[in-house]
C-alpha cells in the first residue's frame, strides 16, 4: 500500500530510478559542453524546449547560486563553468552523484545538499543572488511555500528564475487519436486511486496542478516583483500540438 502522506519520498525514488536509466533530464553535460560554457556558449533549461535568455541572467562570475530541484548535471555544472559559487539542493541522490561526476571530471567545487523543498530550505536568510528552478513544484503540494523560502533566502535584489507546468496540462489525458478531459483542477496526486507505489512511480509519481494565482500570483504574494516570463511547448505528446504546457518566470526580490 501506498503511504501517500510521505508522497516527496515516492517523487525522489521515481527520480532516482529515472536517473538510474538514464533519463532526458538525468544526461550531464559533457566535457566540450563544458569547454564551451567557459567561454560564454551555452543553453539551459527550465522548461523542457526552449533556452532561457541569456538577459535574464546575473553575472556569474563569484555570484551564489542555488540550483533548486536542479540535479542532474545539466544546468549547474555551466554555472559553475563560469565561476559561481553553486548550491545544488535536490531530493534525489542519483541526480546529486550525477552532479558530483561532473564536477569530478571538470575539477571545480559544488556544494551538494539533499533535501525536500516542500520543507524549510536548510540556508540562511539572504544566502544567494540567484535561485534556478526548472520544472519541478509539480511534485511539491504547497507551491507558495516554495516561493516564501525563496524569497527568505534570496539577497536583497536577487533574482528568481522558474518553470513550472500550465495548470491546463493535468485537465487531459491523451492516446494516439485524441484528448480526453479526464481530471477536474485542481488535481491532487494524492487522492489518486493508485495505491501501490511502484504503479505510482510507473506514471509518474504524485503530481499537483497548480493554479496560476498560486504559481505567479505566490511569487507576488512572497514579496516579489515579476520581471518577464515566455511560455514553452512540451517536446513530445498530442497536448502539445494544441497548447503551450509550461510556463518560466524571471522575479526580482
Amino acid at each position: 500500500m501506498s503511504q501517500k502522506a510521505n508522497y516527496t519520498k515516492i517523487n525522489s525514488k521515481m527520480w532516482d530510478e529515472w536517473a538510474s536509466a538514464g533519463g532526458e533530464w538525468s544526461l550531464a553535460i559533457n566535457h566540450q559542453n563544458f569547454a564551451d560554457a567557459t567561454q560564454g556558449i551555452f543553453d539551459v533549461y527550465l522548461t523542457p524546449c526552449k533556452p532561457v535568455p541569456h538577459n535574464w541572467f546575473i553575472p556569474f562570475k563569484k555570484a551564489k547560486i542555488l540550483g533548486l530541484a536542479s540535479g542532474g548535471g545539466q544546468q549547474c555544472p555551466v554555472f559553475a563553468a563560469q565561476h559561481a559559487e553553486v548550491t545544488v539542493f535536490d531530493y534525489s541522490d542519483k541526480q546529486l552523484e550525477l552532479e558530483k561526476m561532473v564536477s569530478t571530471r571538470e575539477g571545480y567545487s559544488i556544494d551538494l545538499v539533499k533535501g525536500d523543498m516542500s520543507k524549510t530550505f536548510p540556508f540562511e536568510n539572504e544566502t544567494f543572488d540567484m535561485i534556478f528552478n526548472p520544472v519541478s513544484n509539480c511534485y511539491i503540494q504547497d507551491v507558495e511555500h516554495v516561493w516564501q523560502e525563496c524569497f527568505r533566502v534570496l539577497k536583497k535584489g536577487g533574482v528568481l528564475l522558474s518553470g513550472f507546468a500550465n495548470p491546463a496540462l493535468y485537465l487531459f489525458g491523451e492516446d494516439e487519436e485524441a484528448l480526453h478531459v479526464v481530471h477536474k483542477l485542481p488535481y491532487d496526486g494524492t487522492k489518486n486511486t493508485v495505491e501501490n507505489d511502484e504503479e505510482l512511480i510507473k506514471n509518474g509519481g504524485v503530481q499537483f496542478s497548480h493554479s496560476l494565482e498560486t504559481q505567479i500570483g505566490g511569487q507576488l504574494k512572497a514579496g516579489f516583483t515579476l520581471q518577464d516570463l515566455y511560455e514553452d511547448h512540451h517536446h513530445k505528446g498530442k497536448i502539445t500540438e494544441y497548447m503551450p504546457c509550461y510556463i518560466a518566470t524571471k522575479s526580482i526580490k
